[in-house]
């Protein structure tokens, strides 16, 4: 069985959560590692996903240790979405508008 990995980054603005995971994860860069298979016995070259994991960096007391968290494509999906989501509203706070750009 021939097996490829593929790696990406995703960044989040604002703390997330995953399914299945205790606690926010803070914003920044995360690493994504997708795993996949050379389907057998085809006239063409294709690959199955086989496994999906968001890259975790330790910090506070556990800083230099690495996880490699599973994750589906959908879930990873939806966190995105929620991020952007979030951040959307966050630009459009009247909170966040100085007192002079309120007047205008």
């Amino acid at each position: 069985m021939t097996m490829r990995s593929t790696r990406s980054t995703v960044s989040f603005s604002n703390p997330f959560t995953l399914p299945g995971y205790l606690g926010d994860l803070p914003p920044g860069d995360y690493e994504v590692l997708v795993e996949e298979e050379l389907l057998q016995g085809l006239s063409f070259e294709a690959y199955r996903r086989t496994t999906m994991y968001l890259t975790v960096r330790g910090r506070g007391s556990h800083a230099g240790r690495t996880e490699l968290r599973a994750i589906s494509e959908k879930d990873l999906k939806e966190a995105l979405s929620r991020d952007a989501a979030t951040t959307e509203t966050n630009n459009h706070s009247d909170a966040a508008l100085s007192p002079q750009e309120d007047l205008k």
